[in-house]
């Protein structure tokens, strides 16, 4: 909104030109979105507190976490309330990126509160089926992707990390559930991470930085060429998104470190993985979440693997899942598996950063 303001109004010929430019505006858009979130959060988890809207734990997990039952929930909304204002004031508002990036952050946000409100009203762990849960994500995903797609703001190519060139351009009807697959699967990955005090928020704000960076190259023709990345009009403007992402994500971290003072709840995981999913699909960075988002993708894994190898044969690989509480019950101090599992993130995010260089020919 401010862009169209102040730099509409001032035009070139005037020092109001600097909001022009993108840089200056996600500076601005993280500076806003972090006061925001600091501003609101003592009277949000003291209104939490009041209404005893409280975390319900689990019963089949570990045993230390009884201890934060009741610690207020949904601290997700002070993330989605932030980020919303930020990105409204400013980005270019003109273009369809940042518009279809608040839709998947909102529209996900929405599906966990609802899992969320069933928890808390309800006073048990159990939430919104998961498959209908999946299936809203999916519909969400699926419709999102098409408008895009209608509109001129979908590329259908592929591009793999570490290759050359876009291994192929897939039909429409595979890239908007491969597309759609890519976002769900990332919002549900956050969302299993999401166990610790600070330990999925801090990854997220490492992959925010990282694909800050990527967008802010696709949506630039001069920098796409040089490192011959595809080209997206428009893309840039999700780096203003993401900056707004990390400001709100660094302000909640303050109440969210151990031991914290409020937890994200699904609102903030499921709409924080579907922002981060859809940033990846527009910036055609699909692929380098395996990389970038290799914390979530372990524990998501470690889920999977261990529901599979149970059904099949009555088994466990891990003593409990996801990792983070396996390591738990090894004997890891909860904040020890936090800062080591965050330090992992940045090392995979220096390697996803490295996929801009280097580059090889597969054919």
């Amino acid at each position: 909104m401010f862009y169209h303001l102040l730099y509409g109004f001032g035009g070139d010929d005037t020092a109001l030109r600097v909001f022009q430019y993108i840089t200056l505006r996600t500076a601005l858009a993280t500076m806003t979105s972090l006061l925001i979130t600091f501003l609101l959060a003592p009277w949000f988890i003291r209104k939490m507190q009041t209404k005893q809207y409280g975390q319900q734990i689990r019963e089949d997990g570990p045993q230390g976490h009884f201890s934060k039952a009741g610690t207020p929930t949904m601290g997700g909304g002070l993330i989605l309330v932030a980020v919303v204002l930020a990105t409204l004031l400013w980005s270019r508002l003109d273009g369809w990126h940042p518009w279809m990036a608040l839709a998947f952050f909102v529209g996900f946000g929405l599906i966990g509160f609802m899992d969320d409100w069933m928890k808390v009203s309800r006073k048990n762990s159990a939430g919104v089926s998961g498959k209908i849960r999946l299936l809203l994500e999916f519909a969400l995903s699926g419709g999102i992707l098409a408008v895009m797609f209608l509109h001129g703001g979908l590329s259908q190519d592929l591009t793999v990390p570490f290759a050359w060139d876009p291994i192929l351009s897939l039909p429409l009807w595979i890239y908007i559930p491969f597309g759609a697959l890519v976002v769900v699967g990332t919002a549900n990955a956050i969302n299993l991470t999401d166990g610790l005090d600070g330990l999925a928020i801090g990854p997220v704000m490492t992959t925010t930085l990282v694909y800050a960076g990527l967008a802010y190259i696709s949506g630039n023709s001069v920098f796409a060429q040089y490192l011959n990345v595809p080209y997206v009009p428009g893309a840039g403007e999700l780096t203003v998104f993401c900056g707004a992402l990390f400001g709100a994500g660094l302000a909640f971290l303050w109440y969210n470190t151990f031991p914290a003072s409020v937890f994200m709840g699904d609102l903030g995981s499921l709409s924080l993985g579907g922002a981060l999913g859809a940033v990846a699909v527009f910036s055609k960075n699909e692929l380098l979440m395996l990389i970038v988002g290799g914390v979530f993708v372990v524990e998501a894994l470690s889920v999977i693997l261990q529901v599979g190898s149970f059904k099949l044969t009555g088994k466990r690989i891990f003593r409990m899942a996801p990792f983070h509480h396996s390591l738990e019950l090894h004997g890891w101090a909860e904040p020890k598996i936090v800062v080591r599992l965050w330090i992992v993130s940045i090392l995979l995010a220096l390697v996803a950063l490295s996929t801009l260089k280097l580059k090889f020919n597969i054919y």
